[in-house]
């Protein structure tokens, strides 16, 4: 086992696998374009969903996930003190409702098979849902309550976990691109060049968000990670009036689906500060950042549906960010069978900030030859339903 690893990426994965391996005992260095959360982990809600994840592989590492975000949060909390501000740990569960009839049947029939997988999701009728959360509209068909759905402020956690990482000897290095790899004569990977000069280590570990296929390129392998793009938007701060995570059942089929045609679904909550965040949309317009005014004007008119109050609240501001999306939809997670020394933490799309714990300890124990406490191998870059997309046809 070599000792020292390169992570690629600062956002919420890359801290997360740096503070899991320096907790270890591994020589961590984490470069980064850009500055620490500065990427996907700054333009997103904070979501720790179990709810949208129907049956399946996704499922799994969600539910391990969700073990472990309670006592991380507090250990972070001892570890760096009143002085760090609060990731805003909220296990606030979700709710989940079908405002027409033709949606209720899919909800409740996903919901049955998630309740199979071991889900907690309570089918619960309107009255029961407008206790939950009295400001609701009329349009209710049918509703799912899940109690371990949960919220961070991604960011916040995202500097919590590298800072943890620094005090247990991580290295971080802002504004440092890859320029390029670092081979040995067999071929392995064994480093990578930046503008400084060369930056040398057993292994190269990818976590780069949406821009992984970029650096993976760059490193001589092509990964299809894709960037999906997403839209929120930001009340000014009210009374607390929305308890819950609370979306419409359509965004379920959103998350799963391949259509790079803009698609949006309402999601609605508060924050810690007084606001309230709605989104959502998913669109693949490349790494297009223009203000989407179309999917902002769709997001708000479905949040109205949902909670009609929303109607007279003033918008603050709006942001949208970049996802890595994975044709088959999962994760990519362990080291590349192409190139031996590059590893990826790659290709979460939209449930990053949930996934990357999970998704450190499979990193830590897999490059410490420890059996996870979860199956691997379906994250693996060598599984079966990632095979076809891995020959570059651009």
């Amino acid at each position: 086992m070599t000792n020292n690893v390169i992570i690629v990426g600062a956002g919420i994965i890359g801290a997360a696998c740096a503070r899991a391996l320096a907790v270890a005992g591994v020589e961590v260095t984490v470069i980064d374009r850009g500055t620490v959360a500065g990427g996907t982990s700054a333009a997103c809600e904070g979501n720790l969903l179990i709810s949208d994840k129907g049956p399946g592989h996704e499922l799994v590492l969600a539910q391990y996930a969700s073990t472990l975000w309670k006592h991380t949060v507090a250990e972070l909390a001892e570890q760096l003190g009143d002085t760090f501000p609060s990731v805003e740990y909220d296990p606030k569960g979700g709710l989940v409702v079908a405002t027409t009839v033709t949606g209720a049947g899919p909800l409740l029939s996903f919901a049955a098979g998630q309740r199979g997988a071991g889900v907690d999701a309570w089918t619960i009728d309107a009255d029961e849902a407008r206790r939950l959360e009295p400001d609701l509209g009329p349009a209710v068909e049918a509703a799912v309550y899940y109690p371990e759905d949960a919220q961070v402020q991604p960011t916040i956690a995202t500097e919590a976990l590298m800072a943890s990482a620094r005090l247990h000897g991580a290295r971080v290095l802002e504004n440092t691109p890859v320029l390029g790899p670092i081979h040995d004569s067999a071929g392995a990977l064994v480093g990578v060049r930046i503008p400084s000069g060369e930056l040398r280590a057993g292994r190269v570990l990818v976590a780069a968000g949406p821009w992984s296929g970029q650096v993976a390129n760059l490193l001589g392998v092509y990964l299809p990670v894709r960037p999906r793009r997403g839209e929120l938007l930001v009340t000014t701060r009210m009374r607390h009036r929305i308890f819950h995570k609370v979306y419409d059942a359509d965004y379920v089929g959103a998350v799963g689906s391949d259509d790079g045609a803009l698609q949006t679904s309402s999601v609605v909550e508060s924050t810690a500060s007084g606001t309230v965040l709605i989104g959502s949309s998913r669109q693949q317009v490349g790494f297009d950042s223009s203000l989407r005014v179309d999917a902002l004007s769709e997001i708000a008119a479905k949040a109205i549906r949902l909670f009609p109050f929303l109607a007279d609240v003033a918008v603050m501001r709006s942001y949208g960010g970049f996802r890595p999306f994975m044709p088959d939809h999962l994760p990519v997670i362990g080291e590349d069978p192409r190139m031996p020394g590059l590893w990826h933490a790659t290709g979460h799309e939209g449930a990053g900030i949930g996934l990357s714990l999970a998704t450190a300890v499979l990193i830590r124990d897999l490059m410490l030859g420890i059996i996870p406490p979860i199956d691997a191998s379906p994250y693996s870059a060598s599984r079966a339903s990632l095979a076809p997309h891995l020959v570059d046809v651009a």
